[in-house]
Order: C-alpha cells, then sequence, then structure tokens
C-alpha cells in the first residue's frame, strides 16, 4: 500500500533562512500579515523587525510591547496624545516616576541606535538618550514654541547623553538658529563625529547666518550630509552669500549631500511677488559663479546637491559645466533663480545639460529658460528618472513634450508647478510620451482650454526641424547631441532623413517608433501610483478627467492642496468640490486634503459671505463615495485667531467614509464632533496633529484638552474589529 507523502511547505525551511526571509519584507502591512500566519512566523517577524513606531496613549505604558528585541529605530513622535512630552513637567518633578517610564523604554527596546521623539519640553532630552549608550541618530519633533531657556541649553543636554551620536535631524523640531552653534562648541567630542546635520527647519523665518554657519561647519568638519535654511537676501544682516558657501567647502570637504535653501522655499506660499514678469528678481544674490566654481572644485564627492536661493544668481551655465566635472558622483540637483543655467548654441550643448550623469533634475524660477533650453536637456540629461519645474514663465507645451519624449525610457516623476503656459490639459498633452511609463505626477489645476490645444494641434510649428537649432544650418555630425555614448534615442531622434518639426503634436516621432498615436480618447495612465494637485480656492475638481486624466487604473495615493483666501469668494459656484469624481480611480485608497492654506472666517463671517465650515462641506461634500482606506486632513484655518479646527460639517461628511481605517487630522476638534466618526465600523487609528507653526498652546478649550483624546480613544479601542 503506498504512503502518502506529505507536501513540502514554506514552514519546512531551516528557522535561520525562514528568519531572512521574513527579515527582507520592508513593507510593515506585508509583516504584520505574515506574523498572523501561525505562532512560528510571529516569533520570527517580531523579532526581525528593526523599525517601530509607537501609536499609543501614553498612559497605558503597561501595554508596551517586549517581543521587539531587534528594534533598531524606535518613533515615539506619534503618542497620544499627539504634542505632549512623553516625560511631562509634572512626571519629571517626580524623578522616580520620569526614569521608571525611561527604564521601561529601554528594556523593551534594548537595541535602539535610532530615536525620534516629540520633545515639547527638555526633560525628554535629558531622560530618554542616556537610556541607549550606543545611539547614534536622534530627529527631534516639537511644533509648540521653544521653552524660556538660555541659547543651546536644550542640546547641551541632549549632547551630554549622547557622546556617540552622529546624526541630528531638526528639520521639525521649533527651535532658534542661535541655539545649536554655542552647543556644539561645548560639546566639541560630539560635534567632531557628526556626520549628518539635518537643519531645514521652516520655523526659521530668518534661517542660518553666515557667522552661524561657519561656526556649525568649523565644529563639525567630517560632516557627510549637511542641510540648512539660509537667507540668502542682501538686504538682511548676516545674509548667506560668496563667504558662507567657501566656508562649507572648506571645512567639510568630505560632504556628499549639501542642502542650501532659502527661508522662502520653505514656506507653502506661491506667492512669487518679487519677481518680474520674466521670473527674475528685484535684487541680484551675492553668489558669483567664481565662486561657485570655488566650491564646486572643493567637493569632489558631492552626490546631492541644493542651492534654492531667492535672489538672481546670472550667467551660472560655466559653473554648471565645471560641476559636472568636478562633481562626477552627483545624481541629484536643484537649483532655484539660478539663469542661464541651459543656452544652447545651434547644437552644442552647455551647463547644466552637460550633467549626464543626473538622475533627478528640480529647477524653480529660471527666468531665460525656454524651449529650447528645455530641449538641451532632455538631450543631455539622458537618465533623468525625475524631473521637476516650477515658475518658468517661457516654457511651452511645445517643449516640455519634446523633453518627455526624448527621457521617455527613464522618466516615471514629473512635476509642473506655477509655469503660466502649462495648465492641467496642456500639462497632460505634453506628458502623452511617457503616459504608459510615468509613476508619479503633480500638475497645477489650472483648467486651459482643451478645445483650443486641439485646434493647434499640429498647426503650429517651431519654425525649425530636429535638425537645426535657432535657425542654424544642420550639424553634419550628431556627437553634439546626446550623451557622450550616442544614445539609441539621440540617434533616432536626430537622424538627419527624419526632419520632424517640433509642433504641438510631437506624437509624429512617437507614432513612427511604436506604430500608433495617443490620441484624447486613449489616455491611459497604466503605471501612475501617485497623484499630486494645486488647486486655487473657489474652482472645481471636476474638470480633471476633460483634461485628460480618465483611466488610471493602478492609482493609489493623490494628494490634494488647496490654497487662497475664500474672504474673496462670496460662494462657490458649484454644491461640491468634486471629489466624487475620483470614484473612477478604482485603487484609489490614500488621499492627503490639504486645506490648510484656505484662509477663512472660522467664526461668524460678514454678511454676504460663508464661514469655514461651509467651505469645509464644500470640499468634502462627497468623499463618503471613495473607497478611502487612509486619509490625512488639514482643516482651513483663520489666521486671526490661530484655528485650525474640524467643523460639525466636517465631521458628518467624513463619518460617511466607512471603507477608512487610518484618519489623520492636522488640526483640533471638538470631542462630540469626534464620536461622530466611532460609526466609521473599521476605524483603527486616529490622531489630532497641530503640526503647524505655531501650535496653540492653551490646553483651555474642549478641542484641546487630553483628557477629551482620551476618551475618545478609548471608545475607538473598546470597538470590535472584524480583521
Amino acid at each position: 500500500m503506498a504512503t502518502s507523502v506529505r507536501p513540502t511547505t514554506l514552514n519546512d525551511l531551516p528557522d535561520v533562512i525562514l528568519s531572512n526571509i521574513i527579515a527582507a519584507v520592508s513593507d510593515v502591512r506585508s509583516r504584520n500579515v505574515a506574523a498572523l500566519v501561525c505562532h512560528k512566523w510571529l516569533v520570527l517577524e517580531r523579532s526581525t523587525r528593526t523599525s517601530l513606531t509607537l501609536r499609543g496613549n501614553t498612559n497605558d505604558l503597561f501595554m508596551l510591547p517586549t517581543c521587539f528585541r531587534s528594534v533598531t529605530h524606535l518613533d515615539l513622535s506619534l503618542l497620544s496624545p499627539w504634542g505632549h512630552s512623553l516625560l511631562s513637567p509634572r512626571a519629571a518633578a517626580d524623578n522616580d516616576d520620569s526614569t521608571l517610564i525611561a527604564r521601561l523604554l529601554r528594556h523593551a527596546f534594548p537595541s535602539v541606535s535610532s530615536l525620534t521623539v516629540y520633545a515639547r519640553d527638555p526633560h525628554a532630552l535629558q531622560l530618554l538618550p542616556i537610556q541607549w549608550p550606543q545611539l547614534k541618530h536622534i530627529k527631534l519633533v516639537r511644533w509648540h514654541q521653544r521653552p524660556q531657556l538660555a541659547s543651546g541649553d536644550e542640546f547641551n543636554l541632549l549632547f551630554q547623553g549622547c557622546s556617540q551620536l552622529a546624526s541630528l535631524d531638526l528639520s521639525t523640531f521649533y527651535c532658534w538658529t542661535e541655539d545649536l552653534p554655542p552647543a556644539l562648541e561645548s560639546n566639541p567630542v560630539v560635534a567632531s563625529n557628526m556626520t549628518v546635520l539635518n537643519l531645514l527647519n521652516a520655523s526659521f523665518s530668518e534661517g542660518f547666518k553666515t557667522d552661524e554657519i561657519r561656526v556649525i561647519t568649523k565644529c563639525c568638519p567630517y560632516l557627510k550630509e549637511f542641510k540648512v535654511v539660509c537667507m540668502f537676501d542682501p538686504r538682511y544682516i548676516g545674509f548667506v552669500g560668496d563667504e558662507a558657501l567657501v566656508c562649507v567647502a572648506e571645512n567639510c570637504p568630505k560632504l556628499s549631500v549639501l542642502h542650501l535653501v532659502d527661508t522662502s522655499v520653505l514656506s507653502n506660499c506661491r506667492s512669487e511677488s518679487d519677481l518680474d514678469e520674466e521670473g527674475f528678481s528685484i535684487d541680484d544674490g551675492k553668489i558669483s559663479v567664481s565662486t561657485l566654481i570655488e566650491v564646486f572644485s572643493g567637493l569632489p564627492l558631492l552626490e546631492e546637491l541644493v542651492l534654492d536661493v531667492s535672489n538672481n544668481v546670472r550667467d551660472s551655465g560655466p559653473a554648471l559645466e565645471v560641476l559636472n566635472k568636478k562633481c562626477p558622483k552627483l545624481k541629484l540637483l536643484k537649483l532655484g533663480q539660478f539663469h542661464g543655467i541651459s543656452m544652447p548654441i545651434e547644437s552644442k550643448l552647455d551647463g547644466v545639460a552637460l550633467c549626464q550623469e543626473l538622475q533627478s533634475l528640480s529647477i524653480r524660477n529660471v527666468g531665460d529658460l525656454d524651449d529650447m533650453g528645455l530641449i538641451a536637456i532632455g538631450r543631455g540629461c539622458t537618465r533623468l528618472a525625475k524631473f521637476e519645474i516650477r515658475n518658468c514663465k517661457k516654457i511651452t507645451m511645445r517643449g516640455m513634450r519634446t523633453l518627455a519624449s526624448l527621457l521617455r525610457k527613464s522618466l516615471v516623476d514629473v512635476s509642473i508647478s506655477c509655469c503660466k503656459n502649462l495648465g492641467a490639459s496642456s500639462s497632460l498633452k505634453a506628458l502623452e510620451p511617457i503616459q504608459e511609463r510615468i509613476e508619479r505626477l503633480h500638475i497645477d489645476c489650472v483648467w486651459d482650454s482643451v478645445e483650443e490645444i486641439e485646434n493647434l494641434d499640429g498647426c503650429v510649428e517651431y519654425g525649425f526641424d530636429l535638425n537645426k537649432a535657432n535657425g542654424g544650418e544642420a550639424s553634419s555630425h550628431p556627437a553634439g547631441f546626446g550623451d557622450a555614448s550616442g544614445s539609441v534615442d539621440d540617434d533616432f531622434m536626430f537622424n538627419r532623413n527624419k526632419r520632424c518639426k517640433y509642433s504641438y503634436d510631437l506624437n509624429s516621432v512617437y507614432v513612427e517608433e511604436n506604430g500608433h498615436g495617443n490620441g484624447y480618447g486613449e489616455r491611459i495612465w497604466d503605471r501612475l501610483q501617485y497623484l499630486s494637485l494645486w488647486i486655487g480656492v473657489g474652482e472645481l475638481l471636476t474638470p480633471l478627467s476633460a483634461a485628460g486624466l480618465q483611466d488610471c487604473p493602478n492609482l493609489e495615493e493623490i494628494k490634494i492642496k488647496v490654497e487662497g483666501d475664500c474672504r474673496l469668494w462670496s460662494k462657490p459656484s458649484e454644491r461640491a468640490f468634486g471629489l466624487s469624481t475620483l470614484i473612477r480611480f478604482p485603487k484609489l485608497v490614500k488621499m492627503h486634503l490639504d486645506c490648510g492654506d484656505i484662509i477663512g472666517y472660522a467664526h461668524t463671517a460678514p454678511s454676504g459671505q460663508m464661514d469655514l465650515s461651509l467651505w469645509e462641506r464644500f470640499y468634502l461634500f462627497g468623499i463618503g463615495h471613495l473607497n478611502l482606506r487612509e486619509l490625512d486632513y488639514w482643516p482651513p484655518q483663520d489666521r486671526d485667531v490661530n484655528q485650525r479646527s474640524l467643523s460639525l460639517p466636517a465631521a458628518g461628511l467624513l463619518q460617511e467614509c466607512l471603507t477608512l481605517r487610518k484618519l489623520f487630522i492636522h488640526g483640533t476638534a471638538h470631542e462630540h464632533f469626534m464620536m461622530f466618526l466611532l460609526r466609521i465600523p473599521n476605524l483603527r487609528d486616529v490622531q489630532l496633529r497641530e503640526d503647524y507653526y505655531p501650535a496653540p498652546e492653551n490646553d483651555m478649550s474642549t478641542e484641546m484638552r487630553a483628557g477629551s483624546l482620551s476618551r475618545f480613544e478609548a471608545a475607538l479601542n473598546r470597538r470590535q474589529i472584524c480583521d
């Protein structure tokens, strides 16, 4: 009689191999699913997890898990109630209780080397870091006001307890620029060990001055990553110019990542009031081409460079050519207010177009960049996977479409913003050559005329062909085009026997290669997974499909940012913003709806005006029709009272999102409004986050009390969730 053979399963693998397989899974949700297979998989998953974000109430520390012994990155910044210190001053007054909490965390997570913590007061900095002597990376979070301490005192507490600290992230930590330099000078051992320093913080209204940057870079000579917000405007005392740039290059020659960003860039406002019609600022910056050449020559290890300034840097092309020669590892480049970055003469490439190894390029406020310069970038930077363009007024759909055609084999991430000739329809039309490949996209919802583009299609010509530039004669050899290795795309595009003219229908080349075109009726964005939209207040979302985004079968996440002053509107033109039209995207499960830059009346509005609660109803109407699992929502604001609060109509509409599992409201809400959310059957994670500057300090109203939030979370946790 034949004996039955038991089939081999995954569980038959040795534990070591199975453990390595589970350890290779990075997606958190997938790891959670794996932990539910059986007890053996649960133990292996818990023992191999290296990153953990704690989400729970600080009153429930008895529920602290103790099975994650291998966690090296621990995030404590999202504990509830959000914004309240884990080690509050009241707890710190009783030193035994504070020390006990800190030791409980160390016992539960003994291997932590990277820590993120909300440090509203200095007690957390004094007690937590010393629990892990091997701590090398710390990210501090604080949106509330800085405590009344002397300059540098907070960081002195931190550095004294972390002698091995190598990485410090202050990008979301409210403090003063003068706090850090004296602390670094007082702790030379820690400063000399520092390799990563992130100071890109929007709360620094004036940014770091030249003297402060000199001190920081002198104290930290071994920095490999340095990100800092600066004041480049020469009208301010201590502005950043040639001197500061030279200091960075001389003091930190091992830098591989350098981000110098003006304070105005980090603000969410899109206003370009300081620029003229062509995109030039009124004053020139104090950054010379010779200094840029010196800096680039002194930083040969650069892989990422961001120079996003507020004043003109003219004729920068020669400096960018030196950048290409001196920094061969450069992969990411972002330039703001740099002019002359690409000024091709006939077939010769120059400036940034010679940076052939770039994989990501972002340009902002380039006043003299036209279609010819943009096309030259597409010819030279043939490896670009990500391209962002913002407020370049001379760029048209024809130039952008040609760039997309040239980079159709590599480009998967595109952002087009504030370009007056590129509205929603023209931007999408320009990206048709890569619509089957693009994965991430940002456009402005400026509803230009589709009919106008269709009428111009194939009729308007540039006046030159692919073998000519600026009216010059065709080159006898295509060596001036494309990259040094002779790209197949360039050989095809610039074949002298194929003299295809630049017109609104630049699909002529695309059709020749693929044998079919992509008309307005065939817009399928097969691989698009993330979509970001900007839209002005009062405008509707409904024209999005008519603009060209009819079919996105794999779109999973969308971010919508609404901006403007609704006090200038009496009421919207329609009842609803148009969220229900997004139901055409079957896989859409994540949404970021950012109304935080909508300004209006939080309380009683003047006669003929709508208050913010009615505007919230306008923007959220129809959201219940979508099958969302995660929602981040920023309520509109009343700046006069520093209030961003969820209104009654908003709470009523959010409760209709029956598929929601995670809801994060970036503002406040009354307790009885929050109770509406308990009607969402599968809702598991809800949090109020006042993550905007300055977060309200007072806990006097019911919408900000820690006790109110704790009662809501307790009611949420008491419910039975089917899965």
